[in-house]
């Protein structure tokens, strides 16, 4: 593809379509916008007139685009299966929003899809992409922390009910569950490629008296990993205001504490390191209030992954690890037994 700029379209412009489309615009030149689609038409029109954009009338049209080399898709996940079907028969390569789809079994059946169709398939989960965690990240490659003993993540964010007003949100048909799947799955997923596979889970799902809503505002649970290490999960939104979610890792060598992008590590030598920044990453009552900079360099990747022909950083298949993890852990919940999670998950 040489230096051109590479073309994707833009699928779903709801809430969460805020920092994708803030971050293509810093990515001018290196990435355009082919067109976008919404189903509501007038938000589609209003969004292009506003940055330029064509408004394309339906996937088929993006599909049959020769000039558009992939799509984003936002869309709420019980829209994704028809969406990705139709982008991969036609060879258009895939960056979607998480979660997949609403279980395990429905977002494997997604990445075998691209999978057969031979296109890349990337997972919108930019918390990777944050300094401190990249240096995190870099720090448990290098062995630097030692043998990873214990890993835990707090995520102690806040929805106001009016959140969970709006038809669908927090139901098992359109989202496929509560704080689990919409809100904690950026940090489960963090942590997983940090700690590696988890190998069962034992946990307790609810929804507190602060919320009306179908799924869970609440996961405690308990984690085994197969090298070993132990963990735990506790997530919520109904802790108000909202603080900053925080994943804590302990080791032989050290111990690292990430928070709200800011990395804290101390060596059992005494020697101490900090990086990163805290940042809003939408744990208050306005999800959307955190910057657009990790989405941006999220994209890049995946376009570069199209014009290298490589996998991008996080591909769907990766993103099965942490839905195994979510669906073990409401199990867990629903049995009152520990769930064993199955191999390769």
């Amino acid at each position: 593809m040489g230096s051109k700029p590479v073309r994707l379209a833009v699928i779903g412009l709801g809430m969460a379509s805020k920092p994708h489309l803030e971050a293509l615009g810093q990515l001018s030149g290196r990435v355009e916008v082919s067109g976008v689609f919404n189903r509501t038409v007038a938000t589609a029109r209003a969004i292009a007139t506003k940055n330029g954009y064509r408004v394309f009338a339906d996937v088929a049209e993006i599909a049959g685009d020769p000039d558009t080399d992939g799509a984003i898709i936002i869309t709420p996940p019980n829209q994704r299966r028809e969406i990705v079907a139709e982008l991969a028969r036609a060879g258009k390569h895939i960056l979607s929003e998480k979660p997949l789809e609403r279980t395990s079994e429905a977002a494997e059946e997604l990445v075998e899809l691209c999978e057969s169709a031979g296109v890349k398939f990337g997972v919108v989960f930019q918390h990777r992409f944050r300094a401190g965690a990249q240096r995190l990240t870099a720090l448990v490659r290098e062995d630097a922390l030692g043998d990873i003993a214990l890993a835990r993540a707090d995520i102690p964010w806040w929805r106001d009910q009016s959140y969970y007003d709006v038809p669908g949100r927090g139901t098992y048909q359109r989202d496929g569950g509560g704080v689990l799947i919409s809100q904690a799955i950026h940090v489960l997923d963090l942590m997983l490629s940090l700690t590696g596979q988890a190998i069962s889970a034992q946990a307790l799902c609810a929804t507190t008296t602060l919320h009306e809503m179908e799924s869970e505002d609440f996961a405690g649970g308990a984690i085994r990993f197969s090298s070993g290490a132990v963990g735990s999960v506790v997530a919520t939104t109904a802790t108000y205001p909202g603080g900053a979610e925080s994943i804590a890792i302990d080791g032989s060598k050290g111990s690292a504490v990430l928070k709200a992008g800011h990395l804290k590590v101390v060596w059992r030598d005494g020697n101490k390191e900090e990086q990163g920044e805290l940042s809003g990453t939408g744990g208050g009552a306005d999800p959307m209030a955190f910057p657009c900079d990790w989405h941006r360099d999220l994209i890049a990747d995946f376009a570069e992954s199209i014009r290298d022909d490589r996998a991008p950083a996080i591909t769907g298949r990766e993103a099965l690890r942490v839905h195994a993890l979510i669906d073990a852990m409401v199990q867990s919940s629903n049995t009152g037994r520990t769930v064993h999670l199955k191999a390769g998950q």
